[in-house]
């Protein structure tokens, strides 16, 4: 009893380190996960409790269990509308990006290690794949608001190459036990049935899940937990007909995060806790699973092969991955260093071990170490990356509060809440003056800690606190009608889009005559709208083009059209 004590006691202040480092993490501009990983370590049998773990057993259950709510979290997330421009490219990087990162890492690695290219192939499928957990985790804790073609493709990817990595680091296994290089029909046999099955259980069950939640009548504390545990029933269905678990976790949190009406901020907050529960532990485990000394006869090595890993193979894959696709050199590059690698590789790095390969821990020291270089030089750039490259987009301001309305039979329906500050451009304006969206009604008003009648022809204060019944489709209106865009929003905007906003039907010609910059002959009619689709067959926010001394940068994009461009002049 008092074992188990300790033993709840000791866990409760890992959380507690863990929860108040990330407070201190952002300021610094260390990635969480590495925070994660080194307090682990600190507490280790190295470190200064000396704790020892060396259940392989639980690490590898905990590792695919946590991967799989990550995942799930990851899916609910992302807005299915970025697969129009980021599905495609992110099938690219996670396939074939996979495959020509894996040959050429375990190319290198065989000769750098002077082992078997066998061995070394094996070593290059398990760090193959970038990791959901850590491009996820990175994207959201930097604040990143990139370009949607590439943020699209590096979520999309990091979602479904985990298939690929497994399959392949399943392959070189069974091919090193059976101590022969040839590769057979089951090995692609294997790896169909893996994508297409994983597929299929991972829609079907987002499918039934929304039917779930949208339709059985639920305490509203339950909608979360239903959509837990039906995203770990849909891994566990897939793993045990030995389909891709991570494949369709992922497709079931991307249906259920993109069809589901009732209900889904609250499933959202939840699953964000959670998914932050899923990676403190399985960083902390993984901490507590390795052991710094043995790590040290491996430093230099490992050193070369995450050089080799960074600098050579990620960049050469995705180049040659994205070559049929309409990405930029900057792109290209930003795409190339978000190549983070995380928990994926070392969980892959067990498959050895599972096998009974006997030097399994050489697989795993040297993914271990090769993670922690990958978080260090990748996720502690990122942001700095980015602006560098001009990829980070000005983010709108958001200070909405919502809460559903829980009310049976009612879909929708939420209440909204606003803090008025000293810039909204509500304040000093009476009600009747204000047009609110159709659906949209003021139900309360605090004024100094006390609810408030306000009258048509009353105006509205600073710091008035406004409560709506709205839908979620009105939120963007009503995040302009109240909040606006503050000052420095508003010059971070101007400094990327340019000084004027302008409609995509704008002749070329008659602004070459306004700014006096040069058009081709053969463009002389065309619209803005047609010369930047000459460039990008699908643009996106953030896409910029050149003409002269003028830039030209795409503002809004409305049902697929361009809406507004602004112009950057060019002095000189």
């Amino acid at each position: 009893m008092e074992a188990l004590n300790q033993l709840i006691f000791l866990g409760g202040a890992l959380f507690l380190v863990s929860i108040l480092a990330t407070t201190v993490s952002p300021r610094m501009g260390m990635p969480l996960l590495l925070v994660f990983l080194l307090i682990g370590m600190l507490v280790g049998e190295d470190g200064f409790l000396g704790i020892e773990f060396e259940n392989v057993k639980a690490a590898y259950f905990i590792g695919n269990l946590a991967l799989a709510v990550i995942l799930f979290d990851g899916g609910l997330r992302t807005e299915i509308s970025l697969f129009r421009v980021g599905l495609r490219p992110a099938l690219s990087l996670a396939t074939l990006g996979v495959f020509v990162t894996v040959v050429i890492c375990g190319v290198l690695a065989s000769w750098i290690l002077n082992i078997s290219i066998l061995e070394g192939l094996l070593l290059g499928a398990i760090v193959g794949s970038t990791d959901a957990a850590a491009v996820f985790s990175v994207l959201t804790n930097q604040g990143l608001a990139l370009k949607a073609r590439v943020g699209a493709a590096l979520e999309i990817e990091s979602g479904l190459n985990d298939p690929m990595a497994v399959f392949l680091t399943l392959a070189f296994v069974e091919l090193l036990i059976a101590s022969h290089s040839g590769f057979s029909l089951w090995i692609l046999g294997d790896f169909v049935w893996q994508m297409a099955v994983g597929t299929a259980i991972g829609i079907f069950g987002g499918k039934i899940l929304v039917v779930g939640i949208q339709r059985l009548s639920l305490s509203p504390g339950l909608y979360p937990l239903l959509a837990l545990f039906g995203g770990v029933f849909v891994f566990g269905l897939a793993s045990v007909v030995h389909a891709s678990g991570f494949l369709a976790v992922y497709l079931a949190g991307l249906i259920v995060g993109n069809k589901v009406s009732r209900g889904l901020y609250n499933i959202q907050r939840f699953h964000d806790g959670f998914a932050w529960l899923a990676q403190i532990s399985l960083f902390l485990m993984f901490g507590l699973l390795v052991s710094p000394h043995e790590l040290l006869s491996y430093g230099f090595s490992a050193l070369l092969l995450g050089a080799v890993l960074i600098f050579i193979a990620r960049p050469i894959a995705v180049w040659f991955s994205l070559i049929p696709f309409q990405f930029s050199w900057q792109e290209k590059t930003f795409i190339s260093w978000v190549g983070l690698r995380g928990a994926v590789p070392i969980v892959l790095a067990m498959f050895p071990w599972m096998a009974g390969v006997e030097n399994w821990k050489f697989f795993f020291n040297l993914a271990f170490v090769m993670v922690i270089l990958s978080l260090i030089i990748q996720g502690w750039t990122v942001g700095p990356v980015a602006r560098k490259l001009k990829l980070n987009v000005p983010s709108k301001s958001s200070r909405v509060q919502r809460v559903e309305l829980g009310v049976p039979g009612e879909i929708g329906h939420e209440f909204i809440g606003y803090q008025l500050a000293d810039d909204s451009p509500v304040l000093n304006k009476p009600l009747k003056k204000i047009r609110l969206p159709e659906k949209s009604r003021l139900l309360c008003l605090l004024r100094n800690g006390e609810s408030h009648l306000l009258q048509d022809t009353e105006k509205f204060q600073v710091n008035d606190h406004v409560f709506f019944l709205s839908n979620p489709e009105d939120l963007e209106v009503l995040e302009k009608l109240l909040v606006g865009v503050n000052e420095t929003e508003r010059l971070s905007a101007r400094e990327f889009f340019g000084d004027f906003t302008i409609r995509s039907h704008a002749k070329l010609s008659s602004l070459s005559e306004l700014y006096q910059f040069s058009v081709p002959d053969e463009m002389k009619h065309w619209s803005i709208a047609r010369y930047i689709l000459s460039k990008y067959r699908q643009p996106v926010i953030g896409d910029r083009v050149r003409l002269g001394h003028v830039d030209f940068v795409v503002v809004s994009i409305k049902s697929d059209r361009l809406e507004k461009i602004g112009m950057k002049i060019h002095q000189g």
